[in-house]
């Protein structure tokens, strides 16, 4: 009898530390995108402008492993600079959608999910579109994931440090990815 207890009390011990270092080890929420490597150049077609290979088209991104408790996602890509400019706002993306394809904005939007007017104002995404000067610019995605289904009353431009202050308080966890463009003479 005694063996018994401790043949199904090492068991259940060692049943307890395998899920303990399990958990310990999940992996974390990431932002990812097949179209250019973080901190590395985006390629050309996803800039705007009037110069060859220039198309304008949204950047594709997808996510992994997003945190327990997620309502929706917000996506927030802006230029790195002092000025925080919005190049492409998109919230109450569900919470059971993994990415946001290629071209899709204005075309091929996760159902339910509303695109903000970007700097620029005009809605949806306007690309990477280095002022010009000589050097490197950063752009940065970042996904937001809430702990609300949606954000309601978005239209038209509102600004980055509005945007963080509207999602204040529903940010569960944050993925981001950078991505940089060379201005070229």
């Amino acid at each position: 009898m005694q063996k018994r207890f401790y043949q199904y009390g090492m068991s259940a011990l060692i049943s307890v530390l395998l899920f303990v270092l399990l958990s310990c080890h999940k992996s974390a929420f990431e932002l990812q995108s097949y179209a250019f490597v973080h901190n590395e150049p985006i390629p050309e077609k996803y800039w705007h402008g009037d110069y060859s290979g220039r198309q304008n088209i949204s950047i594709p991104f997808n996510w992994i492993n997003p945190p327990v408790g997620t309502q929706s996602f917000a996506l927030i890509m802006r230029e790195t600079g002092t000025h925080n400019e919005i190049h492409w706002a998109v919230f109450n993306i569900p919470a059971d959608c993994t990415s946001i394809s290629e071209n899709a904005s204005g075309n091929n939007m996760p159902a339910g999910s509303i695109e903000l007017s970007n700097y620029r104002r005009t809605p949806g995404y306007f690309g990477p579109e280095p002022i010009r000067q000589i050097g490197t610019f950063e752009y940065m995605a970042v996904l937001y994931a809430l702990n609300t289904a949606a954000i309601h009353d978005l239209n038209g431009y509102i600004s980055y440090l509005d945007l963080c202050n509207i999602m204040d308080g529903n940010i569960i966890a944050k993925a981001e990815i950078v991505g940089t463009a060379l201005y070229k003479k």
